[in-house]
């Protein structure tokens, strides 16, 4: 019988390659990250991350997830729910 974890039913793939990118990225209190650079460095495009960021600053208890600005690409405000 496969076991089929509520990570791969809650979240889409590439909102899971985006949670397993922030969770090797982050370090302690804040941190900025751009859509263009995490397209780049996931292989996803900058409008899936986008999509998909959003989408996870309303369902990712993991993370907090704000739209910070917009510049050249959005820049996304990331931070741990209890810092």
């Amino acid at each position: 019988m496969l076991f089929q974890s509520k990570f791969a039913t809650t979240y889409n793939e590439n909102q899971i390659c985006l949670i397993d990118y922030l969770k090797n990225q982050m370090k302690p209190g804040s941190n900025f990250f751009k859509s263009k650079y995490i397209a780049k460095d996931t292989g996803l495009s900058s409008k899936e991350v986008g999509t998909n960021m959003a989408l996870l600053s309303e369902i990712c208890p993991e993370f907090k997830i704000e739209r910070y600005s917009y510049s050249n690409s959005t820049t996304w405000l990331v931070t741990s729910p209890q810092a």
